[in-house]
């Protein structure tokens, strides 16, 4: 019988993923909306980087305190070891990404305009250390914690498509319930 993770770890790990995609979207998409639409949608983003940084932190906790399932022992060492630095990668990527958003956005110059909320609900404060810089220095920060953050972002494509490869590789390929692991199909 193929052993399931949790079904607190399941369900964060597709929550997740499902609103990085949705905020890969919104990033994609940003630069072709309505000018109206742009900063509702950059706050949106925003807003969903900080929710997804909470749940990381939660799934990261749950994984501290509940050990997943082992990964099946016909499964070649170095692609158990490779597992497990990628998830390892994952979820430093998951937590260093909505990270540099957070910075990246308290570096902008705009800020006191634009005060950042959590989908209207309830504001939170900017990085004041950053935010009240003084402007030459602000600017650089802000457009190196950009470029931070933007690269972090393609470094976590590269990574996602690994970790989807190599778990469709052993469900189709090698013929292991690996999707059932995580919830998808009977174990």
């Amino acid at each position: 019988m193929t052993q399931r993770y949790t079904g607190i770890a399941i369900a964060l790990h597709w929550i997740i993923a499902a609103l990085m995609i949705a905020n890969v979207v919104v990033v994609w998409v940003v630069d072709n909306l309505p000018a109206d639409m742009v900063r509702p949608a950059i706050n949106w983003h925003k807003a969903t980087g900080m929710t997804v940084l909470g749940l990381a932190l939660m799934r990261i906790l749950w994984r501290w305190t509940h050990r997943p399932p082992p990964l099946p022992a016909e499964y070649p060492k170095i692609e158990r070891t490779g597992a497990h630095l990628a998830h390892y990668a994952l979820y430093g990527l998951i937590v260093l990404l909505p990270l540099s958003g957070y910075l990246h956005d308290s570096a902008w110059k705009d800020s006191a305009a634009h005060p950042d909320s959590w989908y209207g609900l309830f504001n939170w404060p900017r990085l004041a250390v950053l935010e009240h810089m003084a402007q030459p220095m602000r600017e650089m920060w802000h457009s190196r914690l950009f470029k931070l953050h933007g690269l972090l972002g393609w470094v976590l494509y590269a990574l996602v498509a690994l970790h989807i490869a190599g778990a469709l590789k052993h469900q189709f390929i090698d013929r292991h319930k690996e999707l059932q692991r995580m919830g998808i199909g009977r174990a």
